[in-house]
């Protein structure tokens, strides 16, 4: 253990010197570069360097959170006006500098939080946080208009005092600003909450019920990307001493994302190459081609959106993935693109009142307008007792499910789970309750790796590091024994998305108890699984209850698989609760043997 864990810390070690030698070398490049460039190139890339920092925001943003935004350009837009606005009605000197960026980047940060309440709350779609993001430029740039005199309307500010340092010194600045912002960048997308992001981006209903809060992070994300958004424009506008509203605009905005999908989403270095490329040629070609120019982009955009979708970088990254990869084809995952695991026992987040019933459903009713899925469904899961529910299909056995794992599902009834009613909570919080769910459709993260999938399912309890990628994680038992009897424990650095169907189903259910539950709901955990494997599985089960204490609520077609390992049996028809009793009372029962037949229930009775 303690070899791994110096491993571990010796690679992030490495991690944080290649990227200050990277950092290093690219500062090294900005100071000699005035040397060999002409003024107008120069002066050119001060203003793309700047550029440069708002496309690493909209990739952090976009390409590794999955967020769509074209509201960055208001970011931008608010940190050069709130210079402009200062230097020009207030005062000019160091103290009017700093209170200036203060204020640009608290606007800007304001902003965005507001702006982030409203777009990403749980049951949000995607679509509406484009929307708003989308309208966020144009209000600003409304606001400008209408200030007059004060914000200079259409026509902007301009010839207000600034610092008139040598255009080298400003060349210096704002590069050593994107070096800056990339190595952080660059830090924080490697480490534990970068692997955060790319599951939100990947799979955000997974995510938030592995009790992760998705909102609040992607809201906390989008915070930080206005500030740092505000500081490019801050030294865009102090740069070049003139204001318009089409920097806080949408046209700006649209721009960005042009950047970033030609640079290659999620890569970083991608977009920042794509925003000064872009920009640099446009400031070359915009006079003598000017209307041809932006044809010229536009067709560019649209050929590499269907040849190359993750944009230039793809080109390198295709070949890096290729040669990372080429352990998986040698068989040997425990050392390849992931760093190795200690696998620990873990500790239960939280102590519970073993008097206090793990979970109990009250007159559980779902409505969707004038049809009625689940109509007064009461149960009482008890720990060290596996529950199945059965019924045919259209009986409303997964709806029940989501009743219990999310509070905005149900219509009326009460959920209580370990003493405290749900209410209309998001799963994220449930599964702070101890409500742990399988799908029935494997949800998991295709690009991330078992050792990744495991370590954000313990987010919640151990949290995640935000410059640093763990070596290890701390797992409870149960989940170490699903890990060794479908041998994921030695595939720790293999993606999800080469695991075979049976090793995906064992890595959802490690993942869901690596959360702690004390109610464990299975949605036909054994669908496509092999005979070996189901009853793999169902001796796992069965321990989980009997060694753990576990409430399990199991969802299953296979009546003989149901037979061997429950304790229990809730039969649902139509939406109602038909019949809650033991084994033997289940199966012999005509009246279940009539429902599955098809025949009239009343009839049968």
């Amino acid at each position: 253990m303690a070899d791994i864990t110096s491993e571990a810390s010796e690679r992030s070690s490495r991690q944080v010197w290649r990227t200050a030698i990277g950092a290093a070398a690219a500062l090294a490049i900005i100071l000699t570069a005035p040397f060999y460039l002409d003024t107008y190139m120069t002066n050119v890339l001060i203003r793309a360097l700047f550029l440069g920092v708002l496309a690493l925001t909209v990739d952090l943003v976009w390409g590794y959170a999955g967020i769509l935004t074209f509201g960055q350009s208001a970011f931008f837009g608010i940190g050069a006006y709130a210079c402009a606005l200062v230097f020009t009605h207030w005062g000019f000197g160091p103290g009017w500098a700093i209170a200036a960026l203060l204020i640009g980047v608290l606007v800007a940060a304001l902003t965005a939080w507001l702006v982030g309440l409203l777009s990403f709350y749980h049951g949000a779609s995607p679509l509406y946080s484009s929307i708003m993001t989308l309208a966020l430029p144009i209000v600003l740039v409304q606001i400008i208009f209408a200030g007059g005199r004060f914000t200079g309307s259409s026509s902007g500010l301009s010839g207000f005092p600034t610092y008139y340092w040598s255009i080298d010194t400003w060349f210096v600045i704002a590069g050593v600003l994107l070096i800056m912002v990339a190595s952080v960048a660059w830090l924080f997308v490697r480490s534990d909450y970068g692997r955060i992001l790319v599951a939100i981006r990947e799979n955000e209903d997974r995510c938030a019920y592995l009790g992760i809060p998705v909102s609040r992070i992607k809201t906390g994300l989008f915070v930080a990307c206005g500030a740092v958004g505000a500081i490019a424009g801050f030294g865009y506008a102090a740069f070049t001493n003139v204001v318009a509203p089409e920097l806080g605009g949408f046209l700006l905005g649209t721009e960005s994302l042009i950047w970033v999908a030609l640079g290659g989403r999620g890569t970083l270095i991608g977009p920042v190459l794509g925003a000064i490329g872009i920009d640099v040629t446009s400031s070359y070609l915009s006079g003598s081609l000017p209307f041809l120019w932006k044809f010229i982009v536009g067709v560019a955009f649209v050929v590499v959106i269907i040849v190359l979708p993750n944009g230039f970088a793809s080109l390198a990254t295709a070949g890096w993935h290729r040669y990372r990869m080429r352990d998986v084809k040698a068989g040997d995952v425990r050392h390849g693109p992931d760093i190795t695991l200690a696998l620990t026992s873990g500790r239960r987040a939280d102590a519970v009142d073993p008097a206090v019933a793990p979970i109990m459903i009250d007159g559980l009713t779902c409505r969707y307008g004038s049809l009625t899925v689940l109509d007064g469904i009461t149960v009482e899961g008890r720990a060290g007792q596996l529950l199945s529910i059965v019924g045919p299909n259209g009986a409303g056995k997964t709806t029940l499910m989501r009743c219990i794992s999310n509070g905005t599902e149900r219509t009326g009834g009460q959920v209580v789970v370990a003493g405290h009613e749900i209410g209309r909570n998001s799963p994220q919080k449930i599964v702070g309750l101890g409500v742990g769910r399988s799908f029935q459709n494997t949800s998991l993260f295709d690009s991330l790796t078992v050792g990744d999938c495991l370590r954000l399912a313990r987010f919640r309890i151990d949290g995640a590091k935000s410059f640093v990628r763990s070596g290890t994680v701390a797992l409870p038992e149960p989940a170490l024994e699903i890990l060794k009897a479908t041998g994921l424990d030695l595939q720790l650095g293999l993606e999800s998305r080469y695991l075979s169907h049976g090793m995906k189903r064992g890595l959802e259910l490690a993942m869901v108890l690596a959360t702690e539950p004390r109610v464990l709901l299975l949605d036909e955990p054994t669908a496509g699984l092999t005979k070996p494997e189901r009853t793999a599985i169902g001796h796992v089960l069965t321990r989980l209850v009997a060694e753990y204490g576990l409430c399990v609520f199991l969802i299953e077609h296979d009546l003989d698989f149901v037979r061997e390992i429950s304790d229990r049996i809730v039969v649902l028809h139509q939406g109602k609760l038909l019949l809650d009793g033991t084994v033997e009372e289940v199966v012999s029962s005509d009246l279940v043997k009539a429902v599955y037949a098809g025949q009239d229930l009343e009839a049968a009775s």
